[in-house]
């Protein structure tokens, strides 16, 4: 056997990134030098530490299964074995001399007969069956009381389904182009695809590839660096990626390159148009934020105020927006000011994510020290802190309706009061991303667990009984509203998503 640090450097390195742990992924990458490694990336697995992890847990478990003399352990020594039960010193003979004595008081009491079915001890008590430790065979889901209405899972035939074959690396973001039938992704591999996924058109056949290349030696060579950040302009002309590798890009919907944005000094973690289409607002490692325009390639305006790596960027309008950083603060700044027209502070650890609401009045936003608050540039404090979330949120969205949407007769979701209508506790395991179909009628979750939930978020604000009021119709793909960090993978609970109705 043989294990090297580079190898072990690597798979953790694939890991932070995975978990959505981008600023710290770039940062133990510098210092492990990952980038000077002879390591392959495109031949690595996604999710390949956690699944080598499990590898390791499944022969901890046949270890403590198997007696000293190669026979099978009579009964079954484990229960839900953990990645810390496993790396405890004498862990396979303590756990199968716990199970001996369970087995000896069982007996001795007489109170109750085990029989082994399916590998699984079933304990007959006073006629009763426990099965996989719940009574009469139900399951505690989280401790929540309200049953949700689920439909069966819904089977998509192959002929209603695309898969999109071309990427050499992990795809990591996509977006819709707004006014036609092109998808955009960008990937691992130092590459943005267009896919054409028109009726009559062949999509295997008619993506763009758009290379991500630095200038060396007077030559254009692969950058190497993921492609971070995706967004298409209002009307769908051109489409505006971030890398890694710290330049911005501007590219025709044909697959041509418009422009090269290069004043950060450092990989840039999130990419905006304006709704006007004529700036670009990005934010990057060097605690920075820039204002682009988009007809030259130029640098507006850059914004130093940030301490720390700014994560992500909104647009209030054409010319203010707001601004988020591991420093615990949000500026909104605007072209043309020196210095943040309004700074929030009130979030005791880094803010992942922000969103101004579709009216531009409220700003969202999200932090790992497990709250969302909500924001006016009325006043300093927030107008809502919500506390509904036990780990890290990674990310907020709003629903596309209420004041300033396409929808404004619907009932916009995260805006005012902060009524907890409804917690989804379908997934198994962390929640990676969400998102509003464009009516808002309907709600995408998509996880680790490789399952999609399609929910419908009807609710009728005459009633106060939310019991039957959302429902999981099926299973499809699309994105959705707010999800919790998927930052331990191993974790064993149902990960949730909560719904907030704001009147």
């Amino acid at each position: 056997m043989s294990i090297t640090s580079d190898e072990v450097n690597f798979l953790v390195y694939r890991y932070l990134q995975e978990s959505g742990f981008s600023h710290s992924a770039f940062t133990f990458g510098i210092e492990s030098h990952i980038s000077q490694s002879n390591i392959n990336g495109t031949l690595v697995p996604p999710a390949a530490l956690i699944s080598i992890l499990q590898k390791g847990l499944q022969y901890v478990e046949a270890e403590i299964s198997i007696n000293e003399d190669g026979t099978v352990f009579d009964g079954r020594p484990i229960e839900s074995l953990s990645l810390i039960d496993a790396v405890m010193p004498d862990v396979v003979q303590s756990r199968q001399q716990a199970f001996r004595e369970k087995l000896a008081q069982q007996h001795q009491a007489g109170g109750g007969s085990v029989a082994a079915s399916g590998g699984q001890a079933i304990t007959v008590k006073n006629g009763e069956t426990t099965v996989n430790g719940q009574e009469n065979g139900t399951h505690d889901l989280n401790n929540h009381a309200e049953p949700m209405e689920v439909d069966g899972d819904v089977e998509i035939p192959a002929s209603k389904a695309t898969v999109l074959r071309g990427h050499e690396s992990e795809v990591f973001i996509c977006a819709w182009n707004p006014v036609s039938d092109l998808l955009a992704s960008g990937s691992g591999d130092s590459t943005a695809r267009i896919w054409s996924l028109s009726e009559n058109s062949n999509s295997s056949s008619t993506q763009l590839v758009l290379r991500h290349c630095i200038r060396e030696g007077g030559q254009d060579v692969p950058s190497n660096k993921d492609v971070t950040s995706l967004d298409w302009n209002s009307d769908g002309t051109l489409l505006a990626t971030g890398s890694y590798d710290g330049f911005a890009r501007i590219w025709t919907k044909d697959g041509n390159l418009a422009s090269t944005l290069g004043q950060h000094k450092g990989p840039i973690f999130a990419l905006k148009w304006n709704k006007k289409g004529n700036s670009i607002l990005s934010a990057g490692v060097d605690k920075t934020t820039i204002i682009w325009d988009a007809h030259t390639g130029e640098a507006k305006q850059q914004f130093p105020f940030h301490s720390a790596p700014a994560l992500d960027v909104d647009w209030q309008n054409n010319t203010t927006f707001a601004s988020c950083s591991t420093d615990m603060c949000i500026h909104v700044c605007r072209l043309g000011s020196d210095r943040p027209l309004k700074t929030f502070q009130g979030h005791t650890n880094e803010v992942n994510a922000i969103k101004w609401d579709p009216s531009g009045t409220l700003l969202a936003s999200c932090s790992d020290d497990m709250t969302l608050k909500i924001w006016s540039m009325k006043q300093d404090s927030c107008v809502h802190d919500l506390q509904a979330h036990s780990k890290e949120i990674y990310t907020i969205k709003w629903s596309p309706t209420g004041a300033g949407s396409n929808n404004p007769n619907a009932i916009l979701l995260l805006d005012a009061v902060g009524v907890c209508v409804h917690t989804l506790t379908r997934h198994q395991e962390p929640v990676y991303s969400v998102a509003f179909s464009p009516d808002g009628k309907f709600l995408a979750s998509g996880s680790f667990d490789k399952c999609v939930h399609i929910w419908s978020t009807a609710v009728s604000t005459a009633s106060t009984d939310h019991q039957n009021q959302w429902s999981r119709i099926g299973q499809k793909k699309n994105g959705l509203l707010e999800f919790e960090s998927c930052r331990l993978v191993l974790q064993k609970e149902n990960l949730f998503l909560i719904i907030l109705l704001l009147f």
